[in-house]
C-alpha cells in the first residue's frame, strides 16, 4: 500500500475544515506546497487557523519565489521559525547579522506575499522589522505566483 504523503492529510484536513473537497493533485512536494498556500490562504481569509505543516509549506513557497524573482544576497527574508532566504543584487554578508534584514511572522508574510496588505500597511502597523538601507520590499511583494 502506497504512504500518503503527511501534507496532504493535513492538506485535506484543512480543506475538510473549510468545506472544501480533498486535493486531488499530484503527491510532488511543489505541488503540495502550493496547494497549501491556496488552503492556508482561504483559511485566513475565512478566520480559521491554519494547520502548522501547512502554515511551513506556504512559507517556504513563497520565500522561494521571492528568491526567485529578485536574485542576490543584499536582504535576508526572515519569518520565524519556518524559513529564511536571501534576495536582492547588492552588496553581500558573509558573517554575523546582515546590514540589511526583513523578519516578520507567517500570516504578515503570507498576507504581503499575497497582497492582502501593503508593505506600507504592515510596517505602520508594525508587523514587520525591517533594518538597513536596502529593506525595502514594496516592489516585490505581492509575488506573481500560480494562485
Amino acid at each position: 500500500m502506497a504512504r500518503v504523503p503527511l501534507t496532504r492529510l493535513v492538506l485535506n484536513e484543512q480543506l475538510a475544515a473549510l468545506g472544501r473537497p480533498p486535493y486531488q493533485g499530484p503527491d510532488e512536494p511543489a505541488a503540495l506546497r502550493l496547494a497549501a498556500l491556496d488552503a492556508v490562504l482561504a483559511a485566513l481569509d475565512a478566520g480559521v487557523e491554519p494547520k502548522r505543516p501547512l502554515l511551513r509549506a506556504a512559507v517556504r513557497v513563497t520565500l522561494d519565489r521571492l528568491a526567485e524573482s529578485a536574485p542576490g544576497r543584499a536582504v535576508e527574508v526572515r519569518v520565524p521559525p519556518f524559513a529564511a532566504v536571501q534576495c536582492l543584487e547588492g552588496p553581500r554578508h558573509t558573517r554575523g547579522t546582515p546590514p540589511n534584514v526583513v523578519e516578520m511572522d507567517a500570516v504578515t508574510w503570507l498576507e504581503l506575499a499575497s497582497g492582502r496588505i501593503s508593505w506600507a500597511e504592515a510596517i505602520g502597523a508594525r508587523r514587520v522589522s525591517a533594518s538597513g538601507p536596502r529593506a525595502d520590499l514594496s516592489a516585490l511583494v505581492p509575488l506573481s505566483l500560480p494562485w
